[in-house]
């Protein structure tokens, strides 16, 4: 990627934008451990934007702060045009955060007993009965939380957080643990949710939830921006293109050798190469003198961008996560 895509991809979004949440500047160490590096981006108001990166990227720190659980070393922070802790105590902020074992929800409590004892903590709440429609689960107000399935549980904790009727919603892995269905459920109300008017921060591993969701994708790396824009865009500024194309008795070693090519993968005749340089990489696969056909070249995809950006996809124990204390709970913001 040249120099001049990656600053316009890290750039911020316009500064007279009016904005929900900021980081400017911020820094935050764990003894010699850099989890935030100078980090900068905000979020408009009524925008939905996903905050990617390997683990270890800085991630949880920065949901930890913006929640005022965690204080900047240096740098500010405004939430809803205040500092994070003031914001929190307005009653305007909600939040699904992560949780060990299990569902995190009481055991013997009705999920309608459950949201209307949590409405109870915020200012200007939302009437119950909007708050279990929102999450769908109107028809589940009478049943106890340790029946629940894991998907209906996670719409009950995504009720405790839009309880207090908040203008600005984090999501921490909303959908962990969830299958197919069960994400493209929660995202469907989430989007209704968004639709209204809120504000939403959502952190996730999966590329293509924030693909199909966000407004704007923040790609964080060693706990600074690396990529901050549409996933077009993000996608087009990475110079990795994909070859695929028909070959009999392909040589993985060969392809592999050719000019441009990164990686390359074979399954019966279909090959599939991704390359820094497709240009070359199709003048040199001429050349060998094979015979190959249905060669079709496409850009790169999120998670192709997202490796280029970042390293690897790999996992491995975080900064956050080893150092950092975790929150646990799926709600934040009562009023005090």
């Amino acid at each position: 990627m040249s120099r001049s895509s990656h600053d316009e991809l890290a750039g911020t979004t316009t500064v007279d934008q009016p904005h929900a949440l900021r980081f400017a500047g911020v820094v935050r160490r764990y003894r010699s451990l850099v989890a935030l590096d100078h980090l900068d981006f905000q979020v408009g108001r009524g925008e939905t934007l996903a905050l990617l990166g390997p683990n270890g990227a800085g991630k949880s720190t920065a949901i930890a702060i913006l929640l005022g659980l965690q204080r900047p070393q240096s740098g500010t922070v405004s939430v809803l045009g205040t500092d994070p802790r003031s914001a929190m105590a307005s009653g305007k902020v909600g939040a699904m955060l992560q949780v060990g074992g299990g569902s995190g929800l009481p055991h013997g409590v009705k999920v309608g007993d459950l949201v209307a004892m949590t409405t109870r903590l915020y200012r200007r709440p939302a009437p119950v009965a909007r708050t279990l429609e929102r999450a769908g689960l109107t028809d589940l107000a009478d049943r106890q939380a340790q029946r629940l399935s894991g998907g209906q549980a996670q719409r009950v904790r995504f009720a405790l957080a839009i309880a207090g009727d908040p203008e600005l919603l984090f999501l921490d892995e909303p959908t962990i643990a969830m299958d197919v269905e069960g994400r493209r459920s929660f995202w469907s109300m989430m989007r209704c949710f968004a639709g209204e008017g809120r504000t939403v921060l959502f952190a996730t591993h999966h590329l293509d939830e924030a693909e199909a969701v966000a407004d704007r994708i923040v790609i964080l790396r060693k706990g600074r921006v690396v990529a901050n824009g549409a996933a077009s865009a993000i996608k087009a500024a990475v110079p990795t293109r994909r070859l695929r194309f028909a070959l009999d008795g392909a040589d993985l070693g060969c392809l592999r050798a050719l000019d441009g090519v990164d990686a390359a993968a074979v399954h019966g005749t279909d090959v599939v190469l991704d390359s820094f340089d497709a240009d070359a990489t199709v003048r040199a696969l001429v050349q060998t003198g094979v015979t190959f056909s249905d060669i079709e070249v496409t850009g790169a995809d999120l998670e192709q961008a997202f490796v280029a950006l970042t390293g690897d996809l790999a996992e491995v124990q975080t900064v956050d996560e080893a150092v950092a204390p975790q929150a646990s709970g799926s709600h934040a913001g009562a009023a005090a």
